[in-house]
C-alpha cells in the first residue's frame, strides 16, 4: 500500500514515515523543509519538495500517487507563537489543512490520518483528560487543531473522507534503534531544552515555579515516546481500512514526569551538570496535565512500549551524542 506522509521530514513525522516503512508500506514524503530536516528521509522513500499552500502541486502528487491514504503532520505548533501571529497558522495549518482535504477528495482518497493535539482542551477541568473533556484551547494553535477536527467532521458527512484524529500530549524521544537523528529547529519543549543544556548549547534551563501543587512543586506532563506515537498512526490508518469509520482519540502515557523529575534524571543518564533555575510560574500552565488512552487502547490496540523517563531521554542523548561530537 502506498501513504502520502505530509511533513514527513519532521521530527515526528519521520518516527511515522519509519514506522510504515518497517511494516512494508510504500511511502512518499511530501514536505517544504520549513522544519524538516534531509537527514530525516531516508533511501526507501520517494520525496516531493512541496508546501500545502501550493494546490496545484498537491493535486497533481495525489494524482500520479495513488495513494491508499494520508498521514498529515504539516502544521506549525508552536503555541506561544500563535499567540503573537495568529495569521501565520490561519493560513498554515487551516488553509493548509482545506487543499489537502481538497486534492484527496479530488482524487479519491478517503483515509487520512491527522496530527492533533492536546491543546484542543485547554486548562484541565479534571484528571485523567480523555475525550469527552471540554475543548475550550488556551491559545490559537490549539484553535487551529480543533477547527480542523471539525472541518474532517463535515468532510466525513459530505464527502465520505474517514478520518482518525490523533490527540498528542508530550512527544519526546527518538528512534530507539538511532536511524533518525535530525534534531527540531529552535526547539520549544522540555526535554531538547534540557538536550541543549547537557550539549553545552545552552547555559542552563529555566523551571516555571517550583510552588505548584504537585509532589515536588514542579509541573507534571504526560510524555509519550515518539517511536509509540508512530506506531499509533499505523494502527490508525488499520483501524480505517478495517472499519471505514472515523475516529477520535487521545495519545499519551498516562503516567506524569515532573520537570524537577526529567532535569534529574538527565543528569544522571548524561552524566552532564545541566545547569537549572527556578523562574515565575508562566500564565496558563496548569500543574498537572494527564491523559488516559483507553479508548486508544480498546479500539487500535495502543500501548505505549518505551514512554517511561529513561528511554525518552536515553534515546534522545545519543542523537545528540551524535549531532554533536559527544563522547
Amino acid at each position: 500500500m502506498h501513504i502520502l506522509v505530509i511533513g514527513g521530514a519532521g521530527y515526528i513525522g519521520s518516527h511515522v514515515a519509519r514506522e510504515f516503512l518497517d511494516n512494508g508500506y510504500n511511502i512518499t514524503v511530501y514536505d517544504n523543509f520549513s522544519s524538516g530536516k534531509e537527514e530525516n528521509i531516508f533511501a526507501d522513500e520517494k520525496l516531493v519538495r512541496g508546501d500545502v499552500l501550493d494546490f496545484d502541486l498537491l493535486d497533481k502528487t495525489m494524482s500520479e500517487g495513488k495513494f491508499d491514504g494520508i498521514i498529515h503532520l504539516s502544521a506549525f505548533k508552536a503555541a506561544g507563537e500563535s499567540q503573537i501571529i495568529p495569521e501565520k497558522y490561519s493560513v498554515n495549518n487551516i488553509t493548509g489543512t482545506i487543499n489537502i482535504l481538497n486534492a484527496a477528495t479530488k482524487n479519491g482518497i478517503n483515509k487520512i490520518i491527522f496530527s492533533s493535539t492536546a491543546a484542543v482542551y485547554g486548562e484541565p477541568q479534571y484528571l485523567p483528560i480523555d475525550e469527552n473533556h471540554p475543548t475550550c484551547p488556551a491559545n490559537y494553535y490549539g484553535f487551529t487543531k480543533l477547527e480542523i477536527e471539525r472541518i474532517l467532521e463535515w468532510y466525513d458527512k459530505l464527502k465520505g473522507l474517514k478520518y482518525v484524529a490523533l490527540r498528542y500530549f508530550n512527544a519526546a524521544g527518538y528512534d530507539p534503534k538511532g536511524r533518525i537523528y535530525g534534531l527540531e529547529t529552535n526547539p520549544q519543549n522540555l526535554l531538547p531544552i534540557v538536550m541543549e543544556v547537557a550539549a553545552g548549547i545552552r547555559e542552563k534551563i529555566t523551571i516555571f515555579g517550583n510552588d505548584w501543587d504537585t509532589r515536588d512543586g514542579t509541573c507534571i506532563r504526560d510524555y509519550i515516546h515518539v517511536s509509540d506515537l508512530a506506531a499509533a498512526h499505523k494502527q490508525a490508518f488499520e483501524h480505517l481500512l478495517k472499519t471505514n469509520e472515523s475516529l477520535t482519540v487521545n495519545l499519551g502515557s498516562q503516567t506524569g514526569v515532573s520537570v524537577k523529575e526529567m532535569v534529574e534524571t538527565a543528569r544522571k543518564i548524561t552524566g552532564k551538570e545541566i545547569k537549572a533555575e527556578y523562574g515565575d510560574r508562566r500564565d496558563g500552565d496548569p500543574s498537572v496535565v494527564l491523559a488516559t488512552a483507553a479508548k486508544a487502547e480498546e479500539i487500535l490496540g495502543f500501548k505505549a512500549q518505551c514512554s517511561d523517563i529513561n528511554s525518552l531521554i536515553s534515546t534522545t542523548w545519543g542523537v545528540y551524542k551524535r549531532n554533536f561530537g559527544i563522547s
